[in-house]
């Protein structure tokens, strides 16, 4: 028979982020690094790159981006880039074309090739790039609830090496694709083994640290994977050709088989499954790189044989349930209605952030020092949620950031356009508070599900979450038909999820549910130490 081992009265003891959790933290914010450059590659390996129709009459050899004097003849613009003029004879020359007639290209001429729209002649077929974008949001759907099962099954360490490493070898040989079908298929590939990456680090990182420093430690998360996407940005920037700046990017990612024996199992995976005795040797040494000195009673209660433990804190001591952990979940109706909660969270989430990016306003300069600007407004958010989460709570503090960024976007629709620096702030605003919430429901979440159904539920909420990042690409056709006041449906969104955090409890000061009875009873009594 298992016992429960209070682990969150261990870790008082034990050092809530001390040099053995700093440690650990130094590798899983690497693996984050990593999540972040893999899930944002696509952006600018399928990046839009100028292209114009080829006009074989006209053309040198090799053809030049830049068309010659000849443009005005066979273009019907400058920018044209589907249709050129009809041709009347094989020469080049003003009454070569005709004046008005138009007829659609069947080549082109790209300014560059660093992107796959070059290299796979996608121009005017701009589908064809952003489902690019589809694709690998897709694969990161299926990878959730695998990664869930391996995570919950065989552990997070298990979990974590191979959405790390699986990805480098699909990668690799993304690079070689030769044909759009190839690209295609490996994309959703590399999603599916490695999307669960950044879950399976957040797990992980949470349930080595104490309950003071789970914010910390949440948004250290958060900030380094806002951080990875301007390591994106930068790494394309130097390298732009996508096949190479792919190989760049996977190849070294190899490196983190290491990681089986760098990196300790969850501790706290291991009482739930148990495995105490395991779970004893990782805490005693844990203790040792701390510099801490447990006490004779924690060390009686790790040294004992299981059958001779008692009962901690009257908690009955956990059997390993065999049952299917997602059936006795969803047989709850208090964690039915709080995973229903969750996902539509989870899909304002996603819809709101995304579509806020893809139709704010444009930055005018260089695209990658555009996307980076983007991304490092991310992090003020997360350090908002340092801020707040630990001193007002979990609730009115993600409350609080659902609601304001709901007034900012709904009062976006009713600024005019001639007052564009109002509707920047109302903007930047909405986007610092989704991006703060989007931190904050990422620990709140995980605080609200017991130990061994938390990984499933977790990405179980981020799986309908992904509902909202299919969407959003197509928010731009949305705002073709009511123009800005598509932020009223950001905002009403945003609102209703303020709204719908006063159905779950505050988890605030409270330990880390391990069974579904300690899950359900969290409105009702509080586990504080």
């Amino acid at each position: 028979m298992a016992v429960t081992i209070d682990l969150d009265t261990i870790l008082l003891e034990l050092g809530q982020f001390g040099r053995y959790q700093i440690r650990n933290y130094c590798f899983i914010l690497v693996a984050i690094l990593i999540s972040s450059v893999r899930n944002s590659q696509y952006v600018f390996a399928a990046g839009e790159i100028p292209y114009r129709c080829a006009v074989p009459e006209c053309e040198s050899s090799p053809p030049e981006f830049v068309a010659g004097n000849w443009g005005p003849w066979a273009l019907p613009d400058e920018r044209a880039s589907c249709e050129r003029l009809v041709p009347l004879a094989q020469e080049c020359a003003l009454s070569s074309f005709s004046i008005n007639e138009t007829k659609r290209c069947t080549s082109w001429v790209y300014e560059n090739h660093d992107t796959i729209v070059a290299e796979f002649d996608l121009a005017c077929e701009e589908w064809k790039r952003t489902l690019v974008g589809t694709i690998h949001v897709a694969g990161m759907s299926g990878a959730l609830p695998i990664t869930a099962y391996v995570s919950d099954t065989y552990g997070r360490r298990t979990a974590l090496v191979i959405t790390a490493v699986s990805p480098a070898v699909v990668g690799v040989i993304r690079a070689f694709s030769n044909s759009y079908i190839m690209y295609l298929c490996f994309e959703f590939l590399d999603a599916l083994v490695g999307g669960g990456l950044f879950s399976t680090a957040l797990i992980l990182a949470l349930e080595i640290v104490g309950l003071d420093k789970r914010v910390l430690g949440g948004n250290l998360i958060s900030s380094a994977y806002a951080l990875g996407q301007v390591l994106t940005a930068g790494v394309a920037w130097l390298v732009p050709n996508w096949k190479t700046y792919t190989l760049v990017i996977y190849a070294p990612s190899l490196i983190f088989i290491t990681y089986y024996w760098l990196i300790e199992e969850s501790v706290r995976w291991l009482l739930s499954k148990g495995r105490n005795k395991e779970a004893a040797k990782i805490i005693f040494k844990a203790a040792e790189t701390n510099r801490k000195k447990l006490s004779s009673g924690t060390i009686k209660l790790l040294t004992e044989g299981p059958e001779k433990l008692p009962q901690i804190d009257g908690k009955a001591p956990i059997e390993p349930d065999k049952r299917s952990m997602l059936r006795q979940v969803l047989r709850s109706r208090t964690l039915r209605c709080r995973t229903l909660v969750c996902s539509f969270w989870w899909v304002t989430l996603t819809f709101v952030s995304n579509g806020m990016t893809i139709n704010s306003v444009s930055l005018v300069g260089n695209s990658y020092v555009n996307y980076i600007l983007t991304s490092v407004v991310e992090i003020p958010g997360c350090i908002l949620s340092v801020l707040t989460l630990d001193r007002f709570g979990r609730k009115s503090s993600v409350m609080t950031a659902f609601i304001i960024c709901a007034i900012s976007l709904i009062a976006m629709a009713f600024v005019p356009l001639s007052i564009p620096w109002l509707q920047i702030t109302l903007n930047m605003l909405g986007k610092l508070c989704i991006s703060m919430a989007m931190s904050s429901i990422y620990i709140y979440t995980g605080e609200l599900f017991p130990t061994q159904a938390r990984h499933t539920m977790l990405n179980a909420c981020a799986i309908l979450g992904g509902i909202g990042a299919l969407l959003a690409p197509q928010t731009p056709l949305l705002m073709g038909y009511i123009g800005t006041f598509a932020y009223v449906v950001f905002g009403v969104m945003a609102g209703i999820s303020g709204l719908l955090m006063l159905l779950t409890p505050e988890t605030l000061k409270t330990s880390l549910p391990d069974t579904i009875e300690q899950a359900e009873n969290m409105d009702k009594k509080k586990v504080v130490v």
